[in-house]
């Protein structure tokens, strides 16, 4: 009832707040229901709030007002109280900011690369420990740490926080938590002895092998957005079941919402669990190359050739049916079609990220980045003005690390650099007029300040930080 009288602009406030008393006497008060809606639950719960405020930009520097905002962003370990949707964590985590007041799975990893700059090695450790244990408990690392969000996952870049720790601590230091990875693996590939044209949750069958896609395995409406999605179901005319879990496994993407996942125009026609990601196949690549660099160092070669062979069927598939030769780019698969999306998207920029393409391809997705992507404040996330915010004018720091680091590791340094400093001068242009840190930004023009989503501009940022931080480090 809360939600669909709108009492909070927000339909996350209302499922992340706290019972201050009882959970069956709420209940039992609320079916009593001769009061004001709104006085009720503030007198019920306690509502969340956003502890971070904008700085005074002509006093400090960009770098010193995100070094001073880790304090606001990280979280020490979590127990959850009766009644409490966020899920509990043995360690210290980073939180984005803003509504976002949990952990969340990608957001993570791009933080972490922040913090690796800053030396801040012992975090990055405890984020490590947190998803092992999150993995632990749900074979998988949540979307976010809240129990609405354990029905699906997120980009798997757990593989890419470990080698970041290796790095910085040496291999010793994240084989304890091979065994985390690997149940991380099995879960994405549940279903992988399909045959061809099947699909299992997240696994689809090809001639050859499988390759992945985002899912949900809940399709109900989303409990933190339950008013959008019931309001898009009574608008939009197909089964609902089917709608809610496009629009789930959208937010399993992360790249929730963009025309990326769209049959049409509209989100009404949002159809993501038809679509093979040419972005997630290159994480899974990663992954298994993750895994069998990490079980060679073990000393278990038949189990790195396993992983070393799944991923060279991968990168062959992902040629076959995401690869355009003409076009020089990479696209998603409509696999319920059997052809290629036509939808231009940043997406491309991930098999360089995670060292899948071969160097004719990286050439041609340089050039694509360069003639149609990039804009003043650096690279454009789609090439559709949709009023979604995963969709052109927006930029999202994560987009931009992925395309800065892949085309540099494919000898493309001018154009990484060029890349890179048009978005941290926008980063920086932005803070000096506002005093804060952004979740995304226009890259066209104008304020500088991020358009449209389902909720408003977000500050803080986690992911923003860690890539303005990281990046200088990367060139310098």
């Amino acid at each position: 009832m809360v939600q669909h009288e709108g009492v909070f602009a927000d339909s996350k406030t209302l499922v992340d707040c706290v019972p201050v008393a009882d959970p069956a006497e709420i209940d039992e008060r609320f079916g009593q229901r001769d009061f004001d809606l709104e006085r009720f639950v503030r007198n019920h719960f306690l509502l969340p709030e956003d502890p971070i405020t904008g700085t005074d930009p002509s006093t400090v520097s960009m770098e010193w007002y995100i070094d001073e905002l880790w304090e606001y962003l990280i979280r020490d370990p979590v127990e959850t109280r009766e009644g409490e949707t966020i899920l509990e964590l043995p360690h210290r985590s980073v939180i984005p900011g803003g509504r976002f007041r949990e952990i969340y799975y990608w957001d993570s990893y791009f933080a972490a690369e922040g913090l690796a700059v800053t030396g801040r090695l012992d975090l990055i450790e405890e984020l490590a420990a947190n998803f092992a244990s999150l993995i632990e408990r749900f074979g998988f690392v949540p979307n976010g740490g809240r129990v609405y969000y354990t029905s699906r996952s997120n980009p798997p870049l757990y593989h890419r926080l470990l080698d970041l720790l290796a790095h910085r601590r040496g291999p010793e230091a994240v084989l304890e938590y091979l065994p985390a990875l690997e149940r991380e693996y099995e879960f994405w590939m549940d279903g992988v002895g399909i045959k061809a044209g099947d699909s299992h949750r997240r696994t689809v069958g090809f001639k050859g092998g499988v390759l992945n896609r985002y899912w949900d395995d809940d399709p109900s409406p989303r409990v933190e957005s339950y008013r959008e999605d019931r309001e898009l179901a009574a608008f939009a005319d197909r089964e609902p079941e089917r709608l809610y879990r496009d629009v789930r496994a959208a937010c399993e993407s992360g790249w929730d919402f963009s025309s990326r996942w769209f049959a049409g125009e509209g989100i009404e026609s949002i159809r993501t669990t038809e679509l093979v990601p040419v972005d997630l196949n290159a994480f899974l690549y990663g992954m298994e190359y993750s895994l069998a660099g990490w079980h060679e160092h073990t000393g278990d070669g038949a189990r790195a050739e396993k992983y070393r062979k799944r991923a060279i069927a991968r990168r062959g598939l992902v040629d076959r049916y995401c690869w355009d030769d003409e076009a020089g780019f990479y696209f998603d698969h409509v696999w319920t079609e059997r052809e290629r999306s036509d939808a231009w998207t940043l997406a491309a920029a991930v098999p360089l990220f995670t060292g899948m393409a071969s160097q004719t391809q990286a050439d041609g997705v340089a050039r694509t980045l360069e003639e149609r992507f990039l804009r003043p404040g650096g690279l454009v996330t789609t090439l559709t003005e949709s009023g979604e915010q995963w969709d052109t004018p927006n930029g999202w720091a994560p987009l931009q690390w992925m395309a800065v680091v892949g085309l540099a590791g494919y000898g493309h340094e001018e154009l990484a650099t060029e890349i890179g400093g048009r978005w941290l001068d926008l980063n920086r242009s932005v803070f000096e007029e506002t005093g804060q840190m952004l979740e995304k930004y226009d890259v066209t023009g104008g304020t500088g300040e991020g358009l449209g989503g389902e909720y408003p501009l977000q500050y803080g940022f986690g992911w923003t930080n860690g890539v303005a931080l990281a990046l200088p480090n990367l060139f310098y």
